[in-house]
């Protein structure tokens, strides 16, 4: 009798309709510097992804946790290039333009808990799979009521808000950038030559016990 492996078909992950959305950001992963791709040549590129929810999208994703927003994320090069997309989704989401001085030193961190406008609209890969892309950031008109926030902020980065664990947890194709970051590479060698430190002195203590003086 044969015994037949089946492969079930994955479960198609809902889309988020196109329209317009109140979102709010709430995630920054700094993935770091890295060797990507870019019109085909090889580019050390510094990357961040942002990630946004929208409030009035609610889903319930996991029984146990009930109803969450559903989610958005951009991956942007950390340059503030006046042709640069993160520059340009900038300017469009706080309605005004950079100064130069402005534009020389932007902490991404600040766009946490800050609310914009997102189009969401489908694209398509070239493997023929949907999903949802951004295709507008701009600012909420005053007197526009946010709704309340749901999910906490989150920040990942290679100073006071680094975690190994954290790390095993994102996506793999998020995951293996890190890993692959001079940021991360530099950070687990200071936290390797911490290690032997604390090992060395908890050896030299051990010897400093065996002395009469």
């Amino acid at each position: 009798m044969a015994i037949n492996a089946t492969a079930s078909a994955a479960k198609k992950k809902e889309l988020i309709p196109e329209d317009t959305y109140i979102a709010r950001c709430y995630r920054m992963v700094h993935i770091g510097t890295f060797q990507d791709e870019y019109m085909g040549e090889p580019k050390m590129v510094n990357k961040v992804r942002l990630t946004w929810e929208l409030p009035t999208e609610l889903r319930v994703f996991n029984e146990d946790k009930g109803e969450q927003p559903m989610v958005i994320d951009k991956e942007y090069t950390l340059s503030m290039h006046e042709k640069s997309n993160l520059r340009i989704d900038l300017t469009n989401w706080r309605g005004k333009a950079f100064t130069e001085d402005e534009a020389k030193e932007f902490d991404v961190t600040n766009l946490l808990g800050a609310y914009c406008f997102l189009g969401v609209i489908h694209a398509t890969t070239k493997k023929g799979v949907e999903y949802n892309k951004i295709g507008s950031i701009s600012k909420l008109p005053k007197g526009t009521t946010k709704p309340y926030a749901i999910n906490p902020e989150f920040i990942f980065d290679y100073d006071n808000n680094f975690n190994l664990d954290e790390v095993e947890k994102f996506p793999e194709f998020i995951s293996v950038n890190i890993k692959a970051s001079n940021e991360y590479k530099e950070r687990i060698m200071q936290l390797e030559g911490a290690e032997l430190d604390k090992q060395m002195d908890a050896k030299i203590s051990g010897e400093d016990e065996d002395l009469p003086f």
